[in-house]
C-alpha cells in the first residue's frame, strides 16, 4: 500500500498524522481513497480533475509525469509538494 506523506496544511484532515497508508494503483485512485477516508482533502489537491496548479506529486524518487494516471507500487512514498517560485532577474 502506498505511503502518503502529508504536508502540514493537510494534516488537520487526518487527525494530525504526518503519513498515512492509503490503497491506490494510480495517483488518482490514491487521492480518491484519501478523500473517502479524510473528507475535504481532495479539495486541496485537485482542480478540474487534475492536480492543482503549483502542486506537484513526487511518487517514489521522481516527480510524476503521468498526472493522476501515474502508477503506484505497494510501498511507494507519495509526497505532495508546493511549487517554489521567485527570484527576480
Amino acid at each position: 500500500m502506498p505511503v502518503v506523506f502529508l504536508p502540514y496544511p493537510l494534516r488537520k484532515y487526518a487527525a494530525g498524522a504526518r503519513e498515512v497508508k492509503v490503497p491506490g494503483a494510480t495517483l488518482g485512485e490514491l487521492i480518491a481513497n484519501l478523500e473517502t477516508r479524510y473528507p475535504g482533502m481532495s479539495d486541496h489537491l485537485l482542480e478540474e480533475g487534475r492536480l492543482k496548479p503549483g502542486l506537484a506529486a513526487v511518487c517514489g524518487s521522481t516527480e510524476t509525469r503521468q498526472g493522476l494516471m501515474q502508477p503506484l507500487e505497494p510501498g511507494t512514498e507519495v509526497h505532495f509538494v508546493q511549487a517554489i517560485s521567485g527570484g527576480a532577474q
